[in-house]
Order: structure tokens, then C-alpha cells, then sequence
């Protein structure tokens, strides 16, 4: 079953507006002027003031796009049909030689996954063959026995079932035939009346007649008193006896314990070493509703098709969707640092020193004489409001208020006011709890060999930001120890006052911000930085110039 290939457009971890609007944005552009499917995601959790944002104009927020590893719905899967536990062994021969596979399925009539068959299955069951009560023990339909046969049933109910009893050859004399044929056995016969009157009279369940051998009206009356089936065959004693096995209903030889099944949401990288424990051919996959869909074998892993990814908003390994090194790249659109990313192939990388990824949108738009729909519109000029700190910020260019002011008249805003909204919805955290406050817009740094990670809150409200601070002095310490990263800050970032307070916690944490910025206001969990409420523009440039100063 060959997937339609979709190309995820996706922003960084901890999203904040900027990423979650890029995302949709450019993935409306491809979609109007490329041939493809291209969906917009989201690396993490849509914080507050987004919502608002996506809410007020109308706009459905990106779906969830944890990692970027392959999954099982992703490869090509064998779209085989499960077949009923109630066809003969026969009949599952037939069909896997016409498909060409060696194993099959068994399902019900809702698709749930009762057992499968194999090749090696029935091969076994003919190997093992000394049972001769097995056929009933399988509870074997009269109807399969005839259709194995290549025959007819001209006597009794075709729908019934041989469910007791043994597979026997009356070959012999009548008088023999006596000591060895039991009640309800199945016989095999030929055309001697008398052979078939004795079976009768001794109560057999079936008469299986070989060679197409006529049956007299006045047995066939005698049978139907008796009870007893008789299945008319074209076939020779030794042919009917080689046969007639191989109508047993193939849910008697399945397995139907511990069975080895994949979801459609498995990674692949996971299967794969569960597939060499478990040397199968192949192995059924099951939706989310749990129910089969078709199989896969160690082939389809081979070559499968990796995710396809445009990155927007970011170009850090570290703040990227899990496992994306796992994924083929295509296209990277951002405006921040040159990162740690690494592609296989070379691709399309548009990075401009300007103030937010949804000016370049904008431009993009432009530049391919696309209308900007209004909704569209909205979200961009408040991506860009919102990372350029309504234009407060110094990674704010004259290129980033053009285009929000012409976005803010195609989405019919007023700028002040709808910055104003935005914040307040953002900054509005009194529900939240000091982790959610923490992750709401958090990025891992590796500079030089330094790792560390920094958040930032922006607020117009000085004493809203003092209470998150008490929440966030422990919740530094907490991350330093969960997650392995040596340093740990955070911007609580006024915007009204254009300031910064920088909290922080771990080693030498407070002699990096004192040779960074020489704060007049410092102490051994923060400090304020005045005019400092960019992270990329200000903070994180500081850290490095820093950082080298402190390697030479």
C-alpha cells in the first residue's frame, strides 16, 4: 500500500507564535504553488498567547508532531485481505499461492485479528498427520470436505459438520468392515453397494464415494434415515485420501497466542530489532482502532521512505523535533544564528537578520504574487508583534515593521490595540504551574562546549512577573538536575520597561552574566539587564563573546 507522502512543515520545541504561524503560512504557500501535500506541525505544546492569536483569527493550531523517526504508516504496506477461520486449508493454499505470500491472516467480520496461518503451519499439519480423528476434532465442514474433493454432498446437510469420529478406508470385506468401522466415522469407499450398505449399518456420520461411482436411490434413502452424509468425489481412493486433510478449517492449525503484531504508529527503528528476535515472514499491522490492515516483512524496511521536513523558525539540532536526524530535511527557513544542523543532501536554506521567520513569509508571499488571505495575514503580523516585542526589540529591522503594518491593514487590526490583547493573553499565567511557566518558551544552547538552556516570559505587568519569579528559583534547579544541562536561565523580560530580570542557576552561571554584561543589579540567582529583551539578539550573542573570552 503505497502512503500518499506528506512534507511536514514545523517549527521549534516550545513553540511560540512565530513558529506555530510560519508553519502554517509557509505550508499554504507550497500548497498554492507546488505540486505535494505539505501539512503544518508543531514540535511541542501551543502556549497561551498563540492560542489567542490562532482563536482571534479563525485558524486551526498545527497537529502534534512529537518525532520525526519513520513510522510503520509511512512504508508501504502489504495489503492483503484476512481471510475467515472457517475456509479450509485448501482454500488458504489457493490464496496464498495467488498472492504469492506465506502467511495470511485470519480475521473476523470486523477486521480484528483472530490468528494467522502459515506456510510452515500446514506443512507441519501434513507431517504430523497420524491422527485420524483430527479432521472432527477440527469440527470440519461437510461442505469443505465436498469442495476439497473436487465433489458434491448428494446426500444430508452440506452446511453441517463432521464432529465426530475418524477417517477410515473401507477397503475391506463387508464382514472385516464390521470389527473396524466405529459410529460416526468418516468412510471412504468405492463403488460396491454393499461396501456403502455395511458403512450405513454401522451407523458411519459420512460415505465419501470415489470415482464418481453411482449411488443407488435405495442407499441414498437409507442414508438419509441413518443420518448419514455422502459426498460423491471424482477422485481415486489414494488421491481422496491425500486430499481430504486439507479441508480442515485452517482456524484448528493457526496460532492464535502471543502473536507478534505492529501499529500503523510504531517507529520503525523500534521494529526492526524486534523483527530480527522474531525471525517471521511477515507480520500483521493493526490500526489505532486496533483492527488488521495488511502485513509487513524486513523488505519493506529496506529503502522506506524517511519524513520529509521544511523547518521554519529555527536551525538548532537541540531545538529541533526528536530524532531529526532521522528525517529528510528540504528546506530550512529561519532568521536566527547559524545552528547545529547537519542535512545529507544540500538544501534550500533562507536565513535573513531580520526581526521574526514571519517577515519572510510575508516576502515570500510577495514574491510569488500570492494573495495573503486575511486570516493569514492576521497570524503573521502577530507572530511578528510578538517576537519583535511589538518593535521594542533590537532584532527589530524597518523591514519587519513594513510588513506587519501591511499585514495589520489586510487582517483589518489596529496595531497597538492588538498588541496590547495578545500580551495580556500571554503573560495571563496565574493557572499555570512553574513548569508549564518554564517550557512555555524554552531553547537548549551549545556554544562553544558550553550547553545550557533559556527561557523567557515577556509581561506588561512588573508585579506579575516578580510572582513568577518565586515560582521559577526552584523550578531552575529541578531542570538542572532532570535533564542534564549545567546552566539554566531565565528572561523575565518587561516590556513596557524594555528590561529584563535574568534568573539563573547552576556553575559559574553568575560569573558568565557578570562578564557578559556587567550588571549594576546582580546577586547569586539573578540580575537586571536594562535594554536586554532579546534572547537571540542580545543575550545569547553576550554568552558567546563571553564564552571565547573565557577560551582564550
Amino acid at each position: 500500500m503505497k502512503k500518499e507522502s506528506k512534507i511536514y512543515v514545523i517549527g521549534h520545541r516550545n513553540p511560540d507564535t512565530d513558529s506555530i504561524c510560519s508553519a502554517i503560512a509557509y505550508a499554504d504557500i507550497k500548497n498554492r504553488t507546488e505540486k505535494g501535500n505539505f501539512v503544518a506541525k508543531r514540535a511541542g505544546q501551543i502556549n497561551e498567547e498563540t492560542e489567542y492569536v490562532l482563536s482571534r483569527f479563525g485558524v486551526r493550531a498545527p497537529g502534534y508532531l512529537p518525532d520525526a523517526g519513520t513510522q510503520v504508516k509511512e512504508i508501504e504496506i502489504h495489503e492483503i485481505q484476512g481471510v475467515e477461520g472457517s475456509i479450509s486449508v485448501k482454500r488458504a493454499w489457493e490464496r496464498m499461492r495467488a498472492e504469492n505470500v506465506v502467511t495470511l491472516p485470519v480475521t473476523s467480520e470486523n477486521k480484528d485479528l483472530l490468528g494467522i496461518i502459515t506456510v510452515s503451519d500446514i506443512a507441519k499439519s501434513y507431517m504430523d498427520a497420524y491422527d485420524s480423528s483430527v479432521m472432527s476434532q477440527a469440527k470440519t465442514k461437510y461442505h469443505s470436505i465436498a469442495e476439497t474433493l473436487d465433489g458434491e454432498v448428494m446426500v444430508g446437510n452440506e452446511h453441517g459438520y463432521f464432529v465426530k469420529g475418524r477417517v477410515v478406508i473401507g477397503a475391506f470385506h463387508p464382514d472385516m468392515m464390521e470389527n473396524y468401522i466405529n459410529q460416526d466415522d468418516l468412510v471412504i469407499l468405492g463403488n460396491r453397494a454393499e461396501d456403502q450398505l455395511c458403512a450405513i449399518e454401522m451407523e458411519a456420520s459420512c460415505l465419501v464415494v470415489g470415482l464418481g461411482a453411482k449411488v443407488s436411490k435405495s442407499i441414498q434413502k437409507l442414508a438419509e434415515d441413518h443420518d448419514c452424509v455422502i459426498i460423491s468425489s471424482p477422485h481415486d481412493t489414494y488421491t481422496i485420501a491425500r486430499l481430504i486433510n486439507q479441508s480442515i478449517p485452517i482456524k484448528y492449525l493457526m496460532t492464535k497466542d502471543n502473536l507478534i503484531t505492529f501499529s500503523t504508529s510504531d517507529f520503525v527503528d523500534e521494529i526492526k530489532d524486534i523483527m530480527k528476535t522474531h525471525r517471521h515472514r511477515d507480520f500483521p499491522i493493526l490500526n489505532k482502532k486496533n483492527k488488521y490492515i495488511g502485513t509487513i516483512s524486513r523488505r519493506n524496511l529496506i529503502g522506506n521512505g524517511k519524513k520529509k521536513l521544511i523547518l521554519v523558525d529555527h536551525n538548532e539540532k537541540s531545538q529541533a523535533v526528536d530524532n531529526v536526524e532521522e528525517a529528510e530535511i528540504l528546506e530550512i527557513i529561519d532568521h536566527h544564528r547559524l545552528g547545529s544542523l547537519e542535512t545529507i543532501a544540500p538544501v534550500l536554506f533562507r536565513n535573513q537578520p531580520v526581526g521574526c521567520t514571519a517577515t519572510i513569509m510575508y516576502q515570500i508571499y510577495k514574491e510569488r504574487n500570492l494573495k495573503i488571505h486575511q486570516n493569514i495575514a492576521g497570524i503573521l503580523c502577530a507572530a511578528i508583534i510578538s517576537d519583535t516585542l511589538m518593535f521594542r526589540s533590537p532584532t527589530c529591522t524597518a523591514i519587519d515593521k513594513e510588513a506587519a503594518g501591511n499585514l495589520a491593514e489586510i487582517a483589518g487590526i489596529e496595531i497597538e490595540e492588538f498588541a496590547t490583547e495578545m500580551f495580556r493573553a500571554g503573560s495571563n499565567l496565574k493557572d499555570k504551574s512553574p513548569e508549564e511557566i518554564f517550557y512555555q518558551d524554552f531553547k537548549k544552547f551549545i556554544v562553544e562546549e558550553a550547553t545550557f538552556g533559556v527561557g523567557q516570559i515577556n509581561s506588561m505587568d512588573s508585579d506579575e512577573l516578580k510572582s513568577i519569579k518565586t515560582q521559577l528559583l526552584p523550578q531552575l534547579e529541578s531542570e538542572c538536575l532532570k535533564h542534564g544541562i549545567p546552566q539554566v536561565y531565565f528572561m523575565l523580560t518587561n516590556i513596557i520597561e524594555e528590561s529584563t530580570e535574568l534568573v539563573y542557576f547552576g556553575e559559574d552561571t553568575r560569573s558568565l552574566v557578570e562578564l557578559a554584561f556587567h550588571p549594576e543589579q546582580i546577586d547569586d540567582s539573578s540580575a537586571i539587564l536594562p535594554g536586554v529583551v532579546s534572547r537571540k539578539k542580545q543575550l545569547i550573542p553576550g554568552f558567546m563573546l563571553a564564552l571565547q573570552q573565557q577560551q582564550m
